[in-house]
């Protein structure tokens, strides 16, 4: 049985996070592929499941990587491969299902909604019976930082919901999710973040990191609980090997 993770990255410095930690405690072994140092994407049905991260990329992009993560995409839902993408990841998972890519209604960035009221995703009835969300409440604080937003289509299922940006988690098919927030990043994570992102960088960078330490053990509970419930229906088991890069 085939126990291996591949992750795809389209930004060196948005990286697996809390995932690492995971895949290292489970001894799962994984491979790391960053498209922004145009490293090639393996054959994915060599792998139990496929991660794809988050970037300042859109799937509209005509760009050669964003053209070979569509196609990796599609091989992934033909094959039935288990699939997660995050913020990114879920554009290119629904672009590559026949949904499309457009503009968010305004840009989400940070903790909080322009009103300052918390950014939250609320599960859907079918996101509340879902296996993603196994063990987790009805409604989670989120982090975002995106500008585009999906817009599904048959054979999708929404899965959770936002305030200003509606369609939040979406799953496509029986095995393939994306969520559009923000749910891996570890607190050194996030403060490469605040250095690097244009949008992040236009805030209070003392305020943003106290926020997150305050939410940091809710957060981290959050994320995971959602990547153990994704690994484990994807029915990766640990083995002897230690993960690596």
């Amino acid at each position: 049985m085939n126990n291996k993770v591949l992750i795809v990255q389209n930004i060196s410095h948005e990286g697996p996070g809390l995932l690492l930690g995971l895949l290292r405690e489970r001894s799962i072994d994984f491979e790391c592929r960053d498209l922004s140092k145009d490293e090639a994407l393996p054959d994915p049905c060599g792998f139990a499941c496929v991660i794809v991260l988050g970037g300042p990329q859109s799937a509209n992009d005509t760009t050669p990587s964003m053209a070979l993560e569509l196609r990796l995409m599609r091989q992934v839902l033909e094959a039935g491969i288990p699939c997660l993408g995050i913020c990114l990841g879920l554009q290119v998972l629904v672009k590559a299902a026949g949904g499309s890519v457009v503009p968010a209604p305004s840009k989400e960035v940070g903790f909080h909604e322009p009103d300052g009221t918390p950014y939250t995703v609320t599960l859907t009835p079918e996101g509340r019976g879902d296996a993603l969300f196994r063990g987790l409440p009805e409604r989670l604080r989120v982090f975002q930082l995106h500008g585009e937003t999906v817009v599904t289509t048959g054979g999708m299922v929404l899965l959770g919901t936002g305030q200003g940006c509606r369609n939040q988690v979406v799953r496509v098919g029986g095995q393939a999710w994306g969520i559009q927030c923000h749910f891996e990043m570890t607190r050194e994570m996030f403060a490469t973040w605040t250095r690097l992102d244009p949008d992040l960088m236009a805030m209070d960078r003392a305020s943003l990191m106290a926020e997150f330490d305050r939410l940091h053990d809710e957060y981290a509970r959050t994320g995971r609980t959602l990547l153990l419930n994704f690994l484990d229906y994807a029915g990766v088991v640990g083995d002897t090997r230690e993960g690596r890069h």
